[in-house]
């Protein structure tokens, strides 16, 4: 693919700080990019900030923070800063071009999956550049296939910091909401899907996913063509679809992927247990390559006067040459199947005259991905043949007990497209004191039904508290209705929203208790709750409650002394209010006296002309009533 250097604009500078423009390279989110040079001859891509984000200084100072970590990182696998100012009236930095084509590029229009001596040779690439941005002390956050550049001495990555600077500015011109998830959603870490703290252990699993895409063309979690929350979900609770995936890279992939951000390795232990390949790419990318530098400096010489169009080096118009075999169409010797139990050591095995680096493969025998052929993927491959009818596509959500008003119990379930025995449905079953939340194998379906059989429990709060759903029964009554049975149970069910950011606006920011001083009397001051409400998918805690209270003696008198109580709460349902699970105590924030509180529904109403927020148990009480802070 060819990228073409646009002329300069009369609007634009012909230099910026000792850097001489030449061209355009485009115009993004953050601002515009130029590709220029400096006094010495070198290439620099140049980023000058919009001036509507330069008016914000909250902007500038994440800017000039990010800037300042990128400058400490120096370049070791990444595109190195050369030079920047914060504080110019149009906010700057200059990275250093890097002439080559992104993983994306190569793997998804040119060529295809890499053979698997170039995978572990990008592993140790990448996880060097890991290694250096974690110690400059940044997470990338947003390692994809798009992020990643190949050159002819190795992996780039190119687009942290700056983009986490941007990614916090709001379409609005504000912030963006604490809690937003950030990220890119076929390769995010599941911290990142929950909402969680994001360390460095989230880029190792990202990097996983590069891994494998890398390897078999293909995300090991599927595509966003079944809903970009279906998506998020497998992430956060599905073993990935490494169907294809050459032995020799299994073991480093999988532990890459491991859903406890502990159980992962650290990015210096890959680059410690992996070699570094020269020549590392397949003899057919590196020819590629030097055409595309030399063509990118034969244009640099060329005419400037007027913008002389010129070809950033991301392609050629050349028709592609095959690769050799690959980890995609490559014969496979046979896995070796065994349980090893320590991470941290190597195993290298010859075969077939070829020395290869084994990661250990924490095999437990409880991955039923493993050691199946193409399309025995227990209903989890990236592109399944589907037989759901599109009416049923989508969530619906559901009362099962109590009213519409005043529900008990409620459910909820999202289906996606896919092929019989696929668990292609994520149900989540709300009650007074237990959230469960799993995925349903789809038995069959026709214009009318679709019907769910054996299901998976993938999360329990309180944990361990859950029991696989029932086989359940879907009938279509209307396009915005369907009727849900189970046994003996029914409900209507109604279509409910689904994706990334589900909340609606009305609930989101901080709340406070509304005073009660019939109650507390003159003490009233020091019972105080909050509840803060934030943006994310179903399935993660959007929602954190704090209580602060006195703490009573035995003769139930209040006593100088506070009881602090901080919790959270799952995100079950969107419908004409929103189902939040039983609430979690956060370890080291919470008193031992603190409540254990269940399951509730939360709706905003007006009170006095002011937004309210009513917090009600799912049993017969009255609720909590909060205003805005």
């Amino acid at each position: 693919m060819l990228v073409a250097v646009e002329p300069l604009n009369a609007e634009d500078p012909v230099s910026i700080g000792p850097f001489r423009l030449i061209g355009r390279l485009g115009v993004g989110g953050m601002g515009r990019v130029f590709l220029a040079r400096s006094a010495g001859g070198r290439t620099v891509a140049v980023k000058i900030v919009h001036a509507e984000l330069a008016a914000q200084e909250e902007f500038r100072r994440r800017f000039a923070r990010e800037v300042a970590a990128l400058e400490r990182v120096g370049g070791t696998g990444t595109a190195p800063v050369l030079g920047s100012d914060t504080s110019a009236d149009a906010p700057w930095v200059a990275i250093g071009y890097v002439p080559g084509p992104s993983l994306r590029t190569v793997v998804g229009d040119e060529y295809g999956p890499l053979p698997p001596a170039t995978v572990r040779a990008l592993a140790s690439g990448l996880a060097r550049a890991l290694v250096h941005i974690h110690d400059a002390g940044l997470v990338h956050r947003d390692l994809k296939p798009s992020n990643v550049l190949l050159t002819v001495d190795g992996p780039r990555l190119i687009d942290f910091g700056i983009a986490r600077a941007v990614d916090t500015v709001a379409d609005g011109g504000g912030l963006t909401s604490t809690g937003a998830v950030v990220g890119s959603p076929g390769f995010m870490s599941p911290e990142q899907v929950r909402g969680d703290r994001v360390t460095p252990a989230s880029d190792v699993f990202c990097l996983g996913s590069v891994l494998a895409y890398a390897a078999t063309g293909r995300s090991p979690f599927g595509t966003a063509d079944s809903g970009v929350h279906a998506q998020m979900f497998r992430i956060a609770h599905d073993e990935p679809d490494l169907t294809d995936l050459a032995p020799e890279l299994s073991g480093l992939i999988r532990a890459c992927l491991a859903k406890d951000p502990a159980a992962r390795p650290s990015a210096a232990e890959i680059v410690e247990t992996l070699p570094v390949a020269d020549p590392w790419l397949p003899a057919d990318v590196l020819a590629r390559l030097g055409r595309h530098a030399a063509r990118l400096l034969e244009a640099e010489a060329g005419p400037e006067a007027g913008g002389a169009r010129m070809l950033a080096s991301a392609g050629d118009p050349t028709p592609a040459t095959p690769l050799p075999p690959t980890a995609r169409t490559a014969p496979r010797p046979r896995r070796r199947t065994a349980l090893i139990t320590a991470l941290a050591t190597l195993v290298v095995a010859a075969a077939a005259g070829a020395t290869y680096t084994f990661w250990p493969d924490p095999d437990t025998g409880g991955d039923e991905q493993k050691n199946r052929g193409k399309g025995q993927t227990d209903g989890v491959s990236a592109r399944p043949a589907g037989i759901v009818p599109g009416s049923f596509l989508g969530a619906w959500e559901g009362v099962i007990q109590g009213t519409a008003d005043h529900p008990r119990e409620t459910a909820r379930i999202e289906i996606t497209q896919g092929a019989a025995g696929a668990k292609s449905a994520v149900y989540v079953q709300v009650s007074e004191s237990r959230l469960c939340m799993g995925r349903s194998r789809l038995v069959s379906a026709d214009e009318d039904k679709v019907v769910l059989g054996e299901s998976d429990v993938t999360t329990s709060v309180p944990a361990q508290r859950c029991t696989p759903a029932a086989h359940q029964t879907l009938t279509l009554r209307s396009p915005d209705v369907l009727e849900w049975t189970s046994g003996a149970a029914k409900a209507t069910f109604r279509k409910a929203p689904t994706g990334t950011a589900v909340v609606p606006a009305r609930y989101l920011g901080r709340w406070r208790s509304k005073p009660m001083r019939e109650v507390y009397g003159d003490n009233d001051d020091r019972y105080r709750t909050e509840v803060t409400v934030t943006q994310g998918p179903i399935g993660t805690p959007v929602i954190r409650i704090t209580d602060v209270f006195p703490r009573t003696n035995d003769a139930g008198e209040a006593t100088t002394d506070v009881v602090s109580c901080a919790s959270t709460s799952v995100l079950a349902g969107v419908g004409a209010f929103l189902v939040i699970g039983p609430q979690t105590k956060e370890t080291g924030n919470t008193d031992s006296e603190c409540p254990e509180n269940g399951s509730s529904y939360v709706v905003v109403d007006t009170w006095e002309g002011k937004d309210r927020l009513l917090v009600y148990p799912m049993v017969d009480a009255e609720p909590g009533e909060f205003v805005r802070l």
